[in-house]
C-alpha cells in the first residue's frame, strides 16, 4: 500500500473509532522510530463494555476494508487495553487509567502526529 493509501486508511480507522465514542484518538507516525510498524492509533474507552463494543465493530470495519488483523482472538481480555495489530498500523484502545499510566504519546513523542480529521475530510 502506498504511503498516501496508508495515511488515508489510518485516518479512516481513527475516524471510525471517534465515531464510536473513542475518546481523544490520536495517530502517530512512528515509521522513522520503529522498523516493525508505521502508525499507532491510541484512543481511550470509557469502560470494559465500551472496549468490547468498539473492538467488535472495529473488527468488522477492518474486515470490510480488507485489513488483515495479525493478532485476532475470540474476545477482549478484561484488562482495559486492546491492542490490534494490523501490521503497518497498531491500534491501542485503552482505559483512561492505562492510557495515563503507559503514556504512549509521550513514549513515542518524536513521531509525527497525523491530523486524521483533515485527511478524512480531504477524502470525502
Amino acid at each position: 500500500m502506498s504511503d498516501a493509501g496508508s495515511k488515508q486508511l489510518v485516518a479512516k480507522i481513527a475516524q471510525f473509532i471517534a465515531d464510536h465514542k473513542g475518546i481523544d484518538p490520536i495517530v502517530i507516525d512512528v515509521s522513522s522510530q520503529a522498523g516493525w510498524t508505521d502508525y499507532f492509533i491510541v484512543a481511550t474507552v470509557m469502560s470494559l463494555g465500551h472496549l468490547k463494543g468498539v473492538t467488535r465493530e472495529l473488527w468488522g470495519f477492518l474486515k470490510e476494508h480488507k485489513v488483515e488483523v495479525l493478532n485476532r482472538h475470540k474476545g477482549v481480555v478484561g484488562d482495559g487495553w486492546e491492542l490490534i495489530d494490523c501490521g503497518s498500523i497498531i491500534i491501542h484502545l485503552m482505559s483512561e487509567e492505562l492510557r495515563d499510566f503507559y503514556a504512549l504519546e509521550k513514549l513515542w513523542h518524536t513521531g509525527e502526529k497525523v491530523d486524521f480529521l483533515k485527511i478524512a475530510l480531504e477524502d470525502k
